[in-house]
């Protein structure tokens, strides 16, 4: 869905009989879009009643269709505002200049494109229309309230509509009326007039801008008293709260979270089981033998043994505690940026876990290094490692190490890396210098021939700091993530929680190794 933006006028919000009036789509005139410049044919849009959101948000409506009609300009429609919170707050807003935009959502069929490359829509249905915060041009906005009282007008004229379902997102671009459909946003500005809530009165608002203010500064200086009153208003905005209006975004700053979980990824995986706190998995501890047997002789006798491996299933929790007025008075961004905050701490809890029953129980390399290592070093380490692997795994289909899992330190250090001054783990064009590939845009990769992880868990160059394991020999369980409300009229708080059950099982403890810092 493709957004337009076209000028139109909210021409009255009364809060008494809960209006809001305006024009909401505008014929022969240009506006500006996504997809370019757009502009609708006289006519080429009915007047049908639709519902009224807040800024497109299909689960935040607001209102309902009391009037509208098209004339040879557009068409003009008539808004009852429900009397909810949402409501009051929008029609407060628009009255105040805060949210004083429409934007409408036509479903197009047929258009045709002009030598300047303005769209230029011949037929299309209104499906929808919002009360938006931005316009489309910065100078069309609320220009006056005026306490009037206008006539309470009863629900029982509005007339009924259908509500919008999810099929009227789907859209596709077209160009003849034969071919698919493309949707239109056409966010609309607004002029308003009305009683505010309370009856408080606003005085006009001026419109600020780098043309307006120099041209009032130019009428200013020949006397025009207008002008210059206009230039006193602009010069002492930071006096006059509503004059330059801050604006807050939706898009959320969040270096925290992130739900990575590298050494979960770098070994194998599989499904809890459905109850237990812990469960069995049979392994061999004694295997049968074959030997060079002489004629007559006696066979090779060895019986085959089995015990049970126990793994233990580990709750992860965490909650949050706030109050109603948190959740009811403020953007629905809140709980959704909550809810993602504790899945990414669920996942790092998990990962840490993980990550330190891989370093605890990983073969300690019989070499130490001082530091970082070089390159020799580094491939020594995975060397050694690989053949440790391959010697305690060599019972299972695929008995070999595939992964390394690197601290962010030992991250940096391979980057570093260079056989005179050539780059060995960094992406080369040279093949015979290509040993492998780590990249500062990439947390997976190649070194050597294992695939790399990189867990920001640990960030030194510690023991476990460098992991050569096979995945096999490890297997994360994992069951359903859970989520708990509860509510408390004592204090009129809200505790949301989430938890899940995992366990992993260490099949063969040497499965892993690990470098040895001196």
């Amino acid at each position: 869905m493709k957004k337009v933006i076209t000028p139109m006028t909210i021409t009255a919000a009364d809060s008494n009989s809960r209006t809001i009036t305006g024009r909401i789509v505008t014929f022969e005139e240009t506006g500006n879009a996504s997809i370019g410049k757009v502009q609708f044919a006289a006519g080429s849009v009915q007047a049908t009643p639709v519902l009224l959101n807040l800024e497109h948000d299909r689960t935040r409506r607001i209102g309902k269709t009391l009037s509208i009609q098209s004339t040879d300009k557009g068409i003009e429609a008539t808004f009852k505002i429900a009397n909810t919170t949402a409501g009051t707050d929008a029609l407060v807003e628009a009255q105040e200049g805060l949210r004083d935009g429409f934007s409408v959502e036509v479903s197009f069929h047929e258009y045709e494109t002009l030598k300047d490359g303005t769209v230029r829509i011949l037929a299309g249905e209104l499906t929808g229309v919002a009360l938006t915060s931005e316009p489309a041009i910065r100078s069309a906005r609320v220009e006056s309230v005026a306490a009037t009282e206008e006539e309470q007008i009863s629900d029982s004229t509005i007339e009924p509509e259908a509500t919008p379902t999810e099929k009227d997102d789907e859209v596709e671009q077209t160009v003849t009326p034969a071919e698919a459909v493309e949707t239109v946003e056409a966010a609309q500005s607004v002029t308003a007039q009305s009683n505010a809530v309370g009856g408080w009165k606003s005085t006009p608002r001026i419109e600020i801008t780098a043309a307006k203010y120099l041209e009032n500064k130019v009428l200013a200086a020949t006397g025009d008293e207008s002008a210059r009153q206009y230039v006193l208003a602009a010069d002492n905005t930071t006096d006059n709260a509503g004059l330059v209006p801050t604006r807050q975004l939706t898009e959320v700053i969040n270096g925290l979270g992130t739900r990575i979980r590298p050494s979960i990824d770098a070994i194998s995986s599989g499904a809890l089981p459905d109850a237990g706190m812990t469960f069995e998995i049979p392994k061999i501890t004694q295997m049968p033998t074959v030997a060079v047997t002489a004629e007559d002789a006696a066979f090779s006798d060895t019986d085959q043994n089995s015990a049970f491996l126990s793994v233990d299933v580990k709750k992860f929790a965490g909650q949050q505690k706030f109050s109603v007025e948190l959740l009811t008075r403020t953007s629905p961004l809140f709980y959704d940026e909550l809810l993602r905050n504790m899945g990414a701490a669920m996942a790092k809890a998990q990962n840490a876990y993980v990550n330190g029953l891989l370093i605890s129980g990983a073969t300690l390399d019989g070499t130490t290094v001082a530091t970082y290592p070089t390159a020799t070093e580094l491939l020594g380490i995975i060397s050694r490692g690989s053949a440790s692997v391959y010697g305690a795994t060599a019972g299972l289909a695929n008995p070999f190490a595939r992964n390394l899992i690197a601290s962010t330190g030992q991250w940096a250090n391979l980057m570093t890396l260079n056989d005179a001054g050539r780059p060995i783990y960094s992406q080369v064009t040279n093949p015979m210098n290509q040993a492998g590939l780590a990249v500062p845009t990439s947390l997976t990769g190649n070194v050597a021939g294992l695939n790399l992880f990189v867990d920001p868990t640990n960030g030194g160059d510690g023991d476990g700091t460098l992991l050569v394991d096979n995945p096999d020999a490890y297997t994360w369980y994992e069951g359903t993530q859970y989520q708990l409300r509860a509510e408390s009229t004592a204090d009129g708080s809200i505790t949301v929680g989430i938890y899940s059950f995992g366990a992993l099982a260490t099949k063969i403890a040497a499965g892993c190794f690990k470098n040895n810092k001196a």
